[in-house]
């Protein structure tokens, strides 16, 4: 036997790659245990093709092999060796093939990896969203609160208590009326939650005679946590009451839903 020819045939190549018969399978090991030159060209094969495969697809070299002769594979697992004159030609073919499968698999392990990375930046942008969300909420939270305080601390600030009535005994509620600003806060921690349809309505009253003037309404106030609320009251105040009312107010109060009521003190 000529080893060199045999060498050059190619036919070492396709036994690397798995895709001789059983039968070619078992004459090329026959030959690899009688020629050690034989055996050594195998080897080389061998270690070239997982160079290549490592170099294309360093996480899994083992799969990309798997893939690469199957690929090299006929729908009967077996392919045919060609004449003696292609026999180079046939072994480059079978080389770029096996290039462009661990190529095309390289590209698609790279996309799906941008992919699952550009899904993390947008949770990453998501929650960078809401934390800054809440950090302007926490801020505005602070400033009210801020507020608030100055205005009850305030010396000039006239607070009004108003105490529960026939409706509500146990209710109650504080005013505090800034009136160089025509401005009052109303604190509505002591009304119970109104109930659904209907809202809670704030009077600035005169009461000789008894006239009522609207200063608002105590508007979403479940979601209100601090229960204050903010109000333009440029009457000349000698009272306030806050009645119970339909979802939108009411031009006059209606007394049978009267919660709370308080004379200015000075008024008194």
């Amino acid at each position: 036997m000529d080893i060199q020819e045999y060498i050059e045939s190619g036919i070492l190549e396709l036994y690397v790659y798995g895709a001789l018969t059983s039968k070619e399978s078992e004459e090329v090991s026959t030959v690899l245990k009688q020629y050690p030159e034989v055996e050594k060209e195998v080897e080389q094969i061998e270690a070239a093709l997982q160079n290549l495969a490592t170099a294309a697809a360093p996480y899994n070299p083992e799969e990309i092999l798997a893939a690469i002769k199957a690929k090299l594979q006929g729908n009967d697992g077996v392919v045919q060796l060609n004449p003696a004159s292609q026999k180079r030609t046939r072994l480059l073919s079978f080389i770029s093939v096996a290039a462009s499968v661990i190529f095309l698999i390289g590209i698609f392990v790279l996309l799906n990896r941008t992919n699952t990375l550009r899904k993390e930046l947008q949770v990453v942008e998501i929650e960078n969203k809401s934390l800054e969300s809440k950090l302007q909420h926490s801020e505005d939270v602070l400033t009210q609160t801020k507020e608030i305080l100055a205005v009850i601390r305030d010396p000039q600030i006239i607070k009004v208590p108003l105490t529960g009535q026939q409706v509500a005994p146990e209710a109650y509620v504080n005013v505090f009326w800034d009136k160089e600003s025509n401005s009052a806060y109303i604190d509505a921690m002591g009304l119970p939650e109104p109930p659904e349809g209907f809202v809670y309505q704030v009077w600035s009253l005169k009461l000789d005679p008894l006239t009522p003037t609207s200063m608002g309404l105590l508007d979403d106030f479940a979601n209100n946590s601090y229960k204050i609320f903010s109000l333009e009251n440029p009457n000349d105040s000698q009272a306030f009451g806050i009645t119970l009312e339909p979802a939108g107010g009411s031009e006059t109060p209606t007394m049978e839903q009267l919660y709370t009521l308080g004379v200015v003190e000075n008024n008194a």
